[in-house]
């Protein structure tokens, strides 16, 4: 299918995607932002923002819908924590975001390096808040609850899609257990946020999302994106449909007549996507970001 107009990404001119990543390279660093090829980069460099990738690059399980590449992982990397607190520092950001690519090799799945990352950026940057993206850890509570002992601000895990789609699109997860994560958090660390997300266009029907977002909600979720999924390639999973901008307006509002206390939908938006603004935008109860 043709790509509609409206999803083609804003035309940056400038030259601060390029010290950004020349920044990145030389602390040996990787961001979501690249290995994802997410449509939104050239923006958030300008604004000096990127959401770090820890863990590496390669990443262990087979996702249809995901650019990031797979095969056998290296070892973390000890430096890694320090690293992004420094460049953090560097850029003076108030709102930093921490993902990693899933790690189904390691046995705690990569929750201390999670930890300690979380812990380094604090250090660094003491008044700035902290958002966690992580993977499922293979349903290991002790993985997430020592993510939480860290003390990020937001706790994200994306269910990415509606559960009948999970053995097509998420080779390896499981919705349920995605939505018991969310849940655990949400009831032993009140005081941090819970935030999901998904991609529509796979498949899915309004029905199965307005469902996924009832289960979001008595999970205690607090925050959800949506976004329109773009395939990477012509051997991911390929776009069913695309979404009218319209039709994510309607999304938001029905999110927010459920209980969320902030909804973030668009053509491109995504999980971490201007992370800072929606989180502020929650704090200070004021709800819906338009894109």
């Amino acid at each position: 299918m043709r790509k509609p107009d409206f999803l083609r990404a804003k035309n940056i001119l400038c030259s601060e995607p390029d010290l950004i990543k020349r920044r990145l390279r030389r602390f040996g660093l990787n961001t979501v932002c690249e290995q994802a090829r997410c449509p939104n980069i050239a923006e958030c460099f300008s604004k000096h923002t990127a959401t770090f990738l820890i863990l590496g690059k390669i990443c262990t399980r087979n996702c249809r819908f995901c650019a990031v590449h797979k095969g056998v992982a290296l070892s973390p990397d000890i430096d890694e924590p320090e690293h992004i607190a420094q460049m953090a520092k560097g850029l003076k950001l108030r709102h930093i975001v921490i993902t990693s690519v899933t790690r189904d090799d390691l046995a705690d799945g990569g929750a201390e390096q999670f930890y300690k990352t979380v812990i380094s950026v604090k250090r660094a940057l003491p008044e700035s808040s902290v958002e966690v993206l992580t993977p499922d850890f293979q349903g290991r509570i002790e993985s997430v609850a020592r993510v939480v002992e860290a003390g990020p601000s937001v706790y994200n895990h994306n269910l990415e899609t509606v559960p009948r789609l999970y053995p097509e699109v998420r080779a390896g997860a499981d919705y349920q257990r995605s939505l018991f994560i969310l849940k655990w958090v949400s009831e032993n660390a009140p005081g941090i946020k819970t935030k999901t997300g998904i991609m529509v266009g796979m498949g899915e029907t309004r029905d199965e999302i307005i469902g996924l977002m009832k289960d979001s909600i008595d999970a205690g979720c607090k925050i959800m994106t949506i976004g329109q999924y773009l395939a990477p390639s012509r051997r991911h999973l390929p776009v069913r449909r695309y979404y009218e901008p319209e039709e994510f307006v309607e999304l938001e509002q029905i999110g927010l007549e459920m209980g969320f206390k902030a909804v973030f939908a668009g053509p491109l938006v995504r999980s971490s996507y201007c992370a800072e603004e929606i989180f502020s935008r929650e704090q200070a109860g004021s709800q819906i970001l338009r894109r």
